[in-house]
């Protein structure tokens, strides 16, 4: 009987604390609940109205920034590398429009874009690592010169820079030892490199784009330092090396070339590449390269903004 007592007055009250809000939100209450509702409303209709103004904002001088440095890069870029030999080596996969902006900007800086590869995952899986010493043993036979006392990446980097490079006497065509190794790197179900078209001409300089950062992903010490030995091989093979990424931060490949005491002082670097204005840079860096003033470029520590004005001599047979 006390329990149904209790259940009864415990109803009770919640239908008489019901009734005195029904009571008082329809009295006195009422206007101060609706003004308090329809102040937050507007406020947040004000903020999103703030919002989109402003983004709005944003749009147009991006657009604007965009339109002028494609107006300004026609200036920019005329001649800087004509007469010139670019091959593209992505260190992984890296997006297609990043890959194509490249290029059409080293085109449009008159340069013959001579072909582009990338390093498939076998370059640097562990799980290849036998594969890599055998194929590495052979490459070693085709490489002129050869590096003394090399790692298996080492003599990996240096045969795929070669591959790029190696031209005969008329700088006409790749010689016999470029094509044997190009065809070792990318022949078979384990190749090592993949090839966008058939490359028939030699390079005498090679842009090396690194594949963007995940988020919790960066590159392994191990991974950065075989592409570190591609950046250095790159240099070796070629009359100038530029390192494009994306960008600074943890696992960037322009942190560790700027880290690096030898690279740093020898390779060009470009970051940010998703900007237009650093894709523009990209030719300006790499004229600069080719005219002995290797630099780093973009907006953080130890790099410029812009390269300075250099049109390099266009190669020569003498120059290889």
């Amino acid at each position: 009987m006390i329990d149904f007592r209790y259940h009864i007055v415990s109803l009770i009250s919640v239908f008489l604390a019901l009734a005195v809000g029904i009571v008082l939100g329809a009295g006195p209450l009422e206007n101060t609940i609706g003004d308090s509702l329809t102040g937050q409303v507007n406020q947040l209709r004000q903020e999103k109205d703030t919002l989109r103004a402003e983004r709005d904002t944003f749009r147009r001088a991006r657009d604007t920034e965009r339109s002028f440095v494609d107006y300004a890069a026609a200036e920019l870029l005329a001649d800087r590398l004509t007469g010139h030999r670019v091959a593209i080596i992505a260190l992984g996969t890296v997006p297609d429009d990043t890959v194509r902006a490249v290029e059409a900007r080293l085109r449009q800086a008159g340069a013959d874009v001579t072909g582009q590869v990338t390093l498939t995952g076998k370059w640097t899986d562990p799980d290849t690592a036998a594969y890599r010493k055998q194929l590495a043993a052979s490459l070693a036979q085709d490489l002129n010169p050869a590096p003394a006392d090399a790692t298996t990446d080492v003599i990996l980097a240096t045969s795929l820079a070669q591959a790029l490079t190696g031209a005969d006497g008329d700088l006409a065509t790749l010689d016999d030892s470029a094509k044997n190794l190009m065809g070792i790197l990318t022949t078979s179900d384990m190749a090592l490199v993949t090839k966008s078209g058939d490359i028939k001409v030699p390079a005498d300089a090679l842009v090396i784009i690194a594949p963007p950062v995940k988020a919790g992903a960066a590159p392994s010490s191990a991974v950065q330092s075989a592409r570190l030995d591609v950046v250095a091989a790159a240099q070796a093979a070629s009359h100038g090396a530029l390192v494009v990424d994306g960008a600074r931060g943890k696992g960037s490949l322009v942190d560790a070339v700027l880290a690096d005491p030898t690279l740093v002082g020898t390779v060009a670097t470009v970051s940010g590449i998703a900007a237009t204005s650093a894709q523009v840079t990209v030719p300006m860096a790499l004229a600069a390269q080719l005219g002995g003033k290797p630099g780093h470029y973009g907006q953080g520590d130890g790099e410029t903004v812009l390269p300075p004005t250099v049109r390099p001599t266009e190669q020569t047979q003498d120059d290889q």
